[in-house]
């Protein structure tokens, strides 16, 4: 969850980086009662993540300058729009520049991204598609959701550009569920303990409130992670062919999950196969910073 407290560590340890010992370039060269404006306007079109942090990085370097926004996060925005107007003193706006533009280019460049999938996958429900469509048992339509492939130090951020742009958060870290990959089934192998058993030596050791998801990679290991009663069970880079075949004999019995190698072009044919969640690492590991810039009056 991105909170006042993380946003405001952040910037002020972004700032502290940036600027250790003041900015030796404004210091000498604009007066220190010199005061201005600037705009941040879109250099192309995206989906806005990211102004309160855009606000609290001017805000650390000094309270005195003020933040208009003109948008709000998850909203659309078009090339030219003005997003944000700042005012105040010119040395604390240049000295801030670059710390509120690194965090809000790269928030909603994820925001963008995310809207992009988002997109592709809700538009197999149009009249436009060709093709049949399954519908998810779990959820109205497809969701697109996160991975834990963020930027260390950087997660509260991502996740909350994902759902910005339309898209839900997988579990926040290891310490929220249960996921069961193929190193960990490998593991309890090892010690005589099979696929079910293996979910069920789980399910044990935990509180009842905690999900279990357990990954996939052949169709004929979902029967026995049935048995073992997961919560989620991932089909791990499935063809389209054995996906549908996983959503059939998973029955709704529970969530499907489909992971690997997702891309815009691919994603329609995988949400049409009726799974309920589609995991997409480059959402937060692939991104491109969206482009902003602030121009001055």
């Amino acid at each position: 969850m991105l909170t006042s407290h993380i946003i405001r560590v952040a910037v002020e340890a972004a700032l502290a980086e940036d600027a250790p010992y003041g900015d030796i370039t404004c210091e000498t060269t604009i007066p220190a009662d010199e005061t201005g404006s600037a705009h941040l306007t879109a250099r192309e079109n995206g989906v806005m993540s990211g102004i309160d942090v855009f606000a609290a990085a001017f805000a650390a370097q000094n309270p005195a300058v003020t933040v208009t926004a003109a948008i709000k996060d998850g909203e659309r925005f078009q090339r030219g729009q003005v997003l944000v107007t700042v005012e105040g003193p010119v040395r604390d706006l240049l000295t801030a520049e670059r710390i509120a533009l690194n965090f809000t280019q790269r928030m909603s460049g994820i925001a963008t991204m995310t809207a992009a999938f988002v997109d592709a996958v809700n538009a197999i429900y149009g009249d436009d598609y060709d093709g049949p469509v399954t519908r998810p048992r779990r959820y109205e339509r497809t969701r697109i959701v996160d991975t834990r492939k963020t930027t260390p130090g950087l997660r509260p951020f991502e996740k909350y550009a994902v759902v910005c742009g339309g898209g839900h958060n997988h579990r926040y870290g290891l310490s929220d569920a249960v996921m069961m990959k193929d190193n960990h089934l490998a593991a309890l192998a090892a010690r005589g303990i099979d696929l079910a058993g293996a979910i069920r030596h789980v399910r044990e050791q935990v509180g009842h409130t905690t999900h279990i998801e357990v990954e996939v990679d052949r169709l004929d290991q979902i029967p026995a992670v049935l048995a073992g009663g997961a919560d989620t069970i991932m089909l791990d880079n499935f063809s389209l062919d054995d996906t549908r075949r996983g959503v059939e004999l998973i029955d709704g019995k529970a969530i499907v999950e489909a992971s690997g190698n997702m891309s815009l072009e691919r994603v329609p044919a995988v949400a049409a196969t009726g799974v309920d969640v589609i995991s997409v690492g480059a959402l937060t590991h692939s991104v491109r910073s969206i482009d902003l810039g602030l121009d001055w009056n």
